[in-house]
């Protein structure tokens, strides 16, 4: 090989990979065009052979230390900028993407709260016309143990709590996947876990108000409540949405709505995921503590809901000073 030749045919290349690099290194991924980010990853593959070439016959030290300098340049950019990039993207969509799409899409989530609620006040009142109805919905022990022992279930999670709080989040995410997964039936499965949930909490809270239990049950539920419960409606909403696509589709063809309203469920999933497992760390942990006092529970719940509720308003408010 004529090395002299070879560099001189060549090193246009290498000087314009150091170009594009040194933009990169300054101004970010970004600032380069469609283009030209095509022909970054083309030039460092390029430059890479050319390297190992170098190398193979030894065409000098100074030259192969330029081009193994340039070549992790470009690894570090290519590679570990859109690792960087990724990240920054999780982190804005945590940031103000989720927000976003949770206010976007408000009404179905109200909707699947509403389903919920209904679930719950027909146990209520079942259950205080009919007390055999609780026995239909609350497994006999539970009820034993609230009706003839006066107490409450939840002292079991103490001294198990790494092991209870990860099967809680287990079941909350399967639960929430269901409730996403039922819109491919119409929204029939989601309404009908929407309504069951509904069922369950309204007659346990019935069995435990007729039992005077009722502070001290709202004192466990409250802390870690304030946010599965609204990620369990938000999952609802995202069942609905994948209903609409399919059901009513609209201007779109029903394939695009599936995709729009799709895209959207996923996003209200993507972000239910980090709610579901701080609840379940604090139901695992906190919420059944009884080195916890009650008001405190209490006090804990209603500030996680609030923060929740600015955090879901971000945006909104944001703009409201532009």
């Amino acid at each position: 090989m004529n090395i002299q030749r070879w560099i001189a045919r060549r090193e246009p290349n290498w000087k314009r990979l150091d170009s594009l690099l040194t933009q990169v290194e300054k101004k970010g991924l970004k600032s380069l065009h469609a283009s030209e980010i095509r022909e970054l990853a083309s030039l460092y593959r390029s430059v890479s052979a050319d390297l190992a070439r170098a190398r193979t016959n030894q065409v000098g030290n100074i030259l192969v230390q330029d081009l193994q300098r340039l070549t992790s340049r470009g690894y570090n950019q290519i590679y570990q900028g859109s690792r960087r990039q990724e990240w920054q993207a999780v982190g804005q969509f945590y940031r103000w993407g989720f927000p976003r799409i949770v206010q976007k899409t408000l009404g179905y989530t109200v909707v699947a709260t509403v389903i919920f609620l209904v679930g719950a006040l027909i146990a209520w009142w079942y259950a205080w016309q009919d007390p055999v109805f609780i026995s239909l919905i609350a497994p006999e022990s539970l009820i034993e143990k609230v009706r003839d022992r006066g107490e409450l279930w939840m002292g079991s999670i103490v001294g198990i709590e790494p092991l209870a709080s990860s099967s809680i989040m287990i079941n909350n995410i399967k639960v929430s996947f269901g409730a996403v997964a039922g819109g491919i039936t119409g929204g029939i499965y989601t309404v009908f876990l929407l309504v069951y949930n509904g069922l369950h909490i309204g007659a346990i809270a019935t069995l435990v108000g007729q039992n005077n239990l009722a502070y001290p049950f709202w004192a466990f539920v409250f802390p870690h409540g304030s946010l599965e419960l609204p990620a369990i409606f938000l999952a609802g909403g995202a069942g609905l949405l994948i209903a609409k696509g399919i059901l009513f589709p609209g201007k779109y063809r029903r394939v695009d709505a599936m995709k729009i309203y799709g895209s959207q469920a996923a996003q209200l999933v993507f972000g239910i995921i980090p709610m579901l497992i701080i609840a379940g760390t604090i139901e695992g942990f906190f919420s059944p503590s009884p080195l916890v006092p009650e008001p405190l529970k209490y006090m804990t719940g209603t500030a996680l809901f609030t923060l929740l509720v600015l955090y879901c308003s971000r945006k909104e408010l944001d703009n409201s000073h532009n």
